[in-house]
């Protein structure tokens, strides 16, 4: 986070997939460097069947004190927060302990503004026709009132990002990936290895790939890698067979997810 530049006390969620310590242990870490640093905000977390007990017993035998309030929501199948700006939803995907995946989806935007329309209508440029194309309606000064409706077009579909994260292919997730924007899952082994993927419930990047192109997502971006690959564009070959468009997770990786018309 400190490397990204992103604020310690910005409102922020953390979502939890699974109880293995690899997806775990770096909470207390990141709860004291908060408190540390002056967090007062209050710090939602989301996980499985354990989450809470886990932070509980955390703060017991670490003795430090929180400096900022933390809720812990242990979850399952289903909506767990609804922004003004967005939703989290949560599935079960399928790996050795219970292991959710999450997707972050956009609400949808008002559709594009139409000048000539708003011109036609009396509406004069300026401040009026922000607040038209932010969907609020406006008062003119002859009384009448324009509703967004009026000189927007069909509503847009929000953005959507679902995370995946220790589990193999499953119909679920493919369900709940439908047609998402990124994809990121999990291909922890090569292909050559897919009998021990599946007896260990993890993935390979033709099961990852598969998911992807059953859910008809546009980009899919492998993650959680073996580090027995010393070069991981080999995985990234073997997914390309099967769907074209695929990245390797990188740390600070940042991608550009257009808006959707």
């Amino acid at each position: 986070m400190i490397k990204a530049r992103i604020g310690f006390n910005r409102e922020t969620k953390i979502l939890i997939t699974h109880m293995h310590g690899d997806h775990v242990l770096g909470l207390p870490g990141i709860l004291q460097t908060m408190s540390l640093l002056g967090r007062e905000k209050p710090l939602s977390i989301y996980g499985p069947e354990g989450i809470a007990g886990f932070i509980e017993a955390m703060k017991r035998t670490v003795r430090f004190r929180l400096r900022f309030p933390v809720e812990v929501y242990e979850v399952g199948d289903g909506l767990l927060c609804s922004e003004e700006e967005y939703e989290v939803h949560s599935t079960w995907a399928e790996h050795s302990v219970p292991s959710l995946a999450y997707a972050l989806i956009e609400k949808p935007r008002p559709g594009r503004f139409n000048p000539e329309r708003a011109a036609a209508l009396g509406v004069p440029r300026g401040p009026l026709w922000s607040k038209l194309q932010r969907g609020s309606e406006v008062r003119l000064p002859d009384g009448r009132v324009i509703r967004p409706g009026d000189v927007l077009g069909p509503r847009r579909p929000g953005r959507k990002i679902v995370y995946v994260g220790d589990s193999r292919p499953s119909e679920n997730i493919v369900k709940f990936a439908s047609e998402a924007d990124v994809l990121i899952h999990e291909a922890t082994f090569a292909d050559d290895l897919s009998e021990r993927a599946e007896e260990e419930m993890h993935s390979t990047p033709t099961g990852a790939a598969l998911v992807a192109r059953k859910a008809n997502v546009k980009l899919l971006v492998l993650t959680h890698i073996s580090a027995r690959y010393d070069d991981p564009r080999v995985l990234l070959e073997e997914a390309r067979r099967t769907f074209p468009n695929v990245l390797i997770a990188e740390d600070l990786m940042t991608i550009d997810v257009p808006f959707r018309d």
